[in-house]
Order: structure tokens, then sequence, then C-alpha cells
């Protein structure tokens, strides 16, 4: 089963895919969302976003900076003030 993902910042919608795991900066710490996770919303502080694609593959690392991440239904879904790159 995939993680529906979506990365947002307030000029465009930056990454819209299916993905095995993401690695949240959270501003509590670092927490880890797969598919089926339990709903729930986070503030995210300025770090690196791992993006896992396969299970046991390396991950890509997003640079962002604050915003928000929700977990809900349609997946997850990380609103953050800016994106590097």
């Amino acid at each position: 089963m995939a993680l529906h993902f979506e990365l947002v910042t307030p000029a465009k919608l930056v990454r819209s895919e299916d993905v095995h795991m993401v690695v949240v900066p959270g501003s509590e710490g670092e927490f880890g969302v797969l598919e089926g996770h339990s709903p729930f919303m986070s503030t995210i502080r300025d770090g690196a976003l791992q993006v896992f694609k396969t299970a046991g593959g390396a991950p890509e690392t997003i640079m962002i900076q604050g915003g928000f991440a929700e977990v809900g239904d349609a997946g997850l879904t990380v609103l953050a003030e800016h994106v590097e790159g």
C-alpha cells in the first residue's frame, strides 16, 4: 500500500505522489507517516523532510521552513511556508 503525499507552499503545489513513508520535522520532534496512520495535525519546524519512495530505499531530502502537517483519510499534506529548491 502507498501513502499519498502532497507538499504545498502558499505559491504552488510542489509535490503530489504516492510514496512508502515520509519523515516530518515536527515542532515536538520528527515523526514518520505510513499508509493508514491515525489522523492528526502538527506544526513543523525548519528542517529536512525525508521522502521514502520504497521500503528500505534511500530517502530523498527536501529542506522546508515552517508550516503544518496534516494526516487524514487522503494521506499526508505538508503545508510549508518555504521549500528550498
